[in-house]
């Protein structure tokens, strides 16, 4: 797979998923935009490159904000002139609680992260590259976007939508030679998850991780790397008519019957 000359635009890049796609990208060729709300993190990530003599340019941005995704945007063109691939990643998981016991401002801050600027990203980013005639696009959904999870009303209601999403824009853009696929991780190993077990259990988040891993065929969590390579995949000519549809990365639990929210 190989993105030599292609520049990557990367939402919540700076860790996880979304830095081990950026380096992926970075050392398939690919110029890189790092795009993360956290200035440290996504500097971070941005070093990270620039050290294993790649090309990268960080970015800081709220993606629930339109004139951001908008600077974001035109910080890429204005550095790079183009935008091959765009990995729409920028999420966060929200408390964890009973619907009916759920906390109305952060219910709309996760749908304005996870949701909002999936959409911003793609309102923002899809002209340029209809106007160019090509272009890949990777939504970060999750298998919480193909199942139920218990205590998650806005995160799972979130990754249904940008299926959805996924879904509408790929049928739009398709003949203009533009792809838009998803990725629907299961619990990976990042600091999204070290939260998630922290907050089902506080007195025993390793006993989380323990429930998670036994009920997945490969007894553990994916690595990030793992999902890069997936978005990478995705990204690449190797894929050239694939698109509207999502790839579970989830070592075989959705396969043997259910899911587990990331």
């Amino acid at each position: 797979m190989d993105f030599t000359n292609k520049v990557a635009l990367i939402t919540g890049a700076g860790g996880g998923i979304g830095r081990a796609t950026t380096l992926g990208f970075a050392r398939g060729g690919a110029k890189v935009l790092v795009v993360d709300a956290n200035a440290d993190n996504g500097q971070a990530t941005a070093d990270l490159v620039s050290q294993s003599g790649g090309t990268a340019r960080f970015v800081q941005a709220d993606v629930t904000k339109s004139s951001s995704v908008q600077a974001y945007v035109k910080a890429c063109l204005d550095s790079y002139g183009r935008i091959d691939c765009f990995f729409n990643n920028a999420g966060i998981v929200g408390t964890i609680a009973a619907t009916k016991d759920y906390d109305e401002d952060m219910f709309d801050q996760v749908i304005a992260v996870n949701l909002k600027g999936v959409f911003l990203g793609l309102r923002h980013v899809l002209p340029v590259m209809l106007a160019q005639g090509s272009g890949t696009v990777v939504n970060t959904a999750s298998v919480a976007g193909l199942f139920g999870g218990a205590g998650q009303p806005a995160y799972v209601a979130s990754k249904h939508g940008v299926l959805g999403l996924t879904k509408v824009a790929s049928t739009e853009c398709a003949a203009q030679g533009v792809r838009i696929n998803a990725v629907c991780p299961g619990p990976v190993e990042t600091a999204m998850m070290r939260d998630v077990e922290s907050q089902r259990n506080h007195n025993d988040p390793a006993s989380v991780r323990a429930a998670y891993s036994a009920t997945m065929p490969s007894g553990r969590y994916s690595l990030p790397e793992e999902v890069a390579d997936v978005v990478l995949y995705l990204c690449s000519d190797v894929s050239r008519n694939v698109t509207g549809t999502h790839i579970v990365i989830d070592g075989g639990r959705s396969g043997a019957g259910g899911g587990i929210t990331r």
